[in-house]
């Protein structure tokens, strides 16, 4: 394929730094366009007074200095339609006080769906910023017969074009250098497509008045015109931003349209498309024939009614079997080191609360937490390589048929299969689903989806009390335990799904529309970054909220002192800790729990995690004037040595942590996503209802049967 002629030598580098916008639809290539040229050089965190994730990152440019780099959320035009489109549009046109209108542009478009990304493009150029086109998926295109002209594209567009494979980094050092030229690269052409006059005429009287009113810059006003003229009603966050001079037009102009019969949004979609098709027509050749692709042929199988099914539920109790036994090596290596540290501050710090507090409040409580993080990057790993192939998709169709016998959105399936890494980007994603009731009842059963949190409580029971036996000569029973936590998680939600759509939130659940990208080798950098950008998230939860509860606990669990030569058991149950926990006993006894279990369970609706380190510090007291063998002791073995725990309890326990709420921080993104306490309240009130009476009867089932009982 043809590229563009080489671009000069790139001047030197800008003094100040630039920032820059990644723009793109969803599925373009732009994460791992943006992992190659920032590699680690990242930061994430959210704008300022919404859950939207933003990520800005550094990239190196040719001829020395970095320019900041702001990776949006994807888009599929700049007429927002949900809180990811708006931010992304707010961005560009610098409404945003928080981060500075970009100078310039890096637009992703996907060569193969090259109709559907240039109508984004369209309305990228309408900025009037300095805009580079990146050029992603030829490769694809080229494997569907389709060859792309990028000189040809270039020329239409008046804007540089650069190549780009960046799973395989070919076209990166180039695009270096256009990031490079940005500053001296002159600002796309005016407005190619073209509305009848009398739009036209109204379009060009709103831009004067935007200019005149509003200071807006003559680059953009056409466009700020066509946008306010489009939208059907300004979201409550926009309404300050006009004046009442520009309010007043926009209505008097929609009026005028509506009295001349014409549908002014719908105008502008065919004039851009027009637009569009013939761009495609003069830079892409297809073939007569569409040659039969390896997307057309693996979909035959993994979209079939019945084998579809089969391997997607293959291809999930695959995933959570290999976490469990890959992970298990550096998890003892870890366990080891953890409990090595113990031993050598038991050994050389000398006696007293100082020593007590290091080794069983911080150590313990931390340590035992962090022991499970290979578990958590081998989660995000398949997560993210099944994304990146293309296969996640597919399975949110094969899931959408299940699903909607439950009442529940198509688009669910994205928000609830966010749910297993974190609740919280879960109920996040639910913004893309644009029915009220189907969203509220997507953000209540999201929760129950076993997240990453939930991982270090199912691996310390199954570890301590579930047989490594195998099954079928390929599974063995502890990951086939750790998999029906999950398919519980599943099962629960879809049932309550349904009942909330048959009760609370009545409704039939909207047409679901699913965009499925084509199969394509994964980028082992984009999967290693979410891993790493995960672990970074994880071990920072684990030094700040799991450090704090441990030492907050240890304290509890520590004070008021009983006496010098008081046991540890008794020394505990006279804590603060210890009233604590039989204060709430008479509440879980049902459930065979006792106290120390209750301060575990109250602890841990900080962070559900933090049970493992709870029960850390609580089987830690006391132990520091022990010798360091004793001290090093691992948890799971002092469980096993504890009379109250039988595997009929560490089942009841997992159980419990699958349905319960147990995690302020999504309690907290929840009440700001449904814009009060009412949802929020409800959530963890039904959940813990239910934790509750499915746990009770578990365990009384598994009393009558003589299950797992000692």
């Amino acid at each position: 394929m043809p590229a563009p002629a080489p671009s000069p030598a790139p001047p030197p580098a800008p003094t100040a730094e630039a920032l820059y916008a990644l723009v793109g639809n969803p599925n373009c290539g732009k994460t791992t366009v943006f992992n190659a040229l920032t590699g680690l050089r990242q930061k994430v965190g959210n704008y300022p007074g919404v859950t939207v994730e933003k990520k800005i990152g550094k990239v190196r440019l040719q001829g020395g200095g970095t320019a900041s780099l702001i990776d949006l959320p994807g888009l599929y035009s700049l007429v927002p339609r949900s809180p990811d489109e708006a931010i992304s549009r707010d961005v560009l046109l610098g409404h945003r006080r928080d981060v500075p209108q970009p100078q310039g542009i890096l637009h992703v478009v996907d060569a193969a769906n090259l109709e559907r990304n240039l109508y984004l493009t369209s309305q990228v150029l309408d900025l009037g910023l300095p805009t580079v086109i990146v050029l992603t998926m030829t490769d694809i295109a080229a494997r569907a017969g389709q060859r792309v002209d990028a000189a040809a594209l270039e020329k239409a567009l008046g804007v540089p074009v650069r190549v780009v494979v960046a799973a395989r980094r070919e076209g990166v050092e180039g695009l270096r250098a256009a990031i490079a030229a940005l500053p001296h690269t002159p600002p796309p052409p005016g407005r190619a497509w073209l509305l009848p006059s009398v739009a036209e005429e109204e379009v060009a009287e709103l831009s004067r008045i935007l200019e005149d009113r509003q200071g807006t810059p003559p680059t953009q006003s056409q466009m700020e015109a066509v946008g306010l003229l489009m939208q059907d009603a300004l979201r409550p966050e926009e309404q300050g931003r006009w004046s009442a001079p520009v309010l007043k037009h926009v209505r008097a102009d929609k009026e005028h349209f509506a009295a001349l019969g014409i549908d002014f949004p719908a105008t502008v979609i065919e004039a851009r498309y027009a637009w569009v098709k013939r761009l495609v027509a003069e830079v892409v050749q297809k073939p007569r024939r569409a040659p039969k692709t390896l997307t057309d042929t693996l979909d035959a199988v993994l979209m079939h009614p019945v084998w579809g099914y089969l391997i997607f539920f293959g291809v999930m109790a695959l995933v959570f079997q290999t976490i469990f036994s890959w992970a298990q090596v550096p998890m003892n290596w870890i366990g080891a080191a953890v409990g090595a540290l113990q031993a050598f501050v038991t050994a050389h710090m000398p006696a007293g609360d100082l020593q007590d507090l290091i080794v069983n409040g911080v150590i313990a409580g931390v340590g035992t937490t962090i022991t499970f993080l290979p578990q958590i990057l081998l989660l995000f790993f398949f997560i993210a390589l099944l994304e990146d192939t293309g296969y996640m998709a597919r399975a949110a169709f094969l899931m959408d048929k299940i699903m909607s016998k439950v009442g529940l959105h198509g688009k669910s399936f994205i928000p609830l299969l966010s749910s297993f890494a974190c609740a919280i980007p879960g109920i996040m994603a639910t913004r893309t689903i644009d029915d009220r009731k189907s969203r509220l009842v997507t953000i209540l059963v999201a929760p129950l989806m076993s997240c990453s949190a939930r991982i270090p409580v199912y691996t310390l029971m199954i570890a301590a009390f579930i047989p490594n036996r195998r099954v079928l000569g390929v599974f063995t029973l502890p990951g086939l335990t750790m998999l029906s936590m999950y398919f519980l998680g599943m099962a629960a939600a879809f049932c309550m799904a349904g009942l909330f759509k048959k009760t609370l939130l009545r409704g039939a659940p909207p047409v679901f529309f699913l965009e499925m990208p084509p199969y394509h080798k994964p980028s082992v950098r984009t999967v290693l970054m979410t891993m790493l950008e995960r672990a970074y998230l994880f071990l920072r939860r684990a030094g700040t909220v799991i450090l704090s509860v441990s030492i907050i606990l240890w304290f509890l669990t520590t004070y008021p002192k009983a006496g010098p030569h008081t046991p540890p058991q008794q020394q505990m149950a006279r804590s603060f800790a210890g009233d604590m926990g039989r204060a709430i006993e008479p509440a879980i006894r049902p459930l065979g729990f006792d106290w120390r279990i209750g301060v575990s369970l109250v602890s841990s609706f900080v962070a559900r995690e933090v049970f493992v380190s709870s029960m850390g510090t609580i089987y830690s007291v006391g132990d520091s004037h022990s010798d360091p063998e004793e001290v090093s002791k691992t948890l799971k073995d002092k469980l096993r040595a504890d009379p109250l725990f039988s595997p009929l309890l560490a089942v009841c326990i997992m159980i419990y942590y699958v349905l319960a709420m147990q995690c302020l921080s999504t309690v907290a993104v929840v009440k700001r996503e449904t814009n009060g306490w009412t949802w929020p309240l409800f959530m963890t009130g039904y959940m813990t209802a239910l934790a509750w009476l499915v746990t009770f009867a578990a365990y009384h089932l598994g009393l009558a049967l003589h299950w797992g009982v000692h």
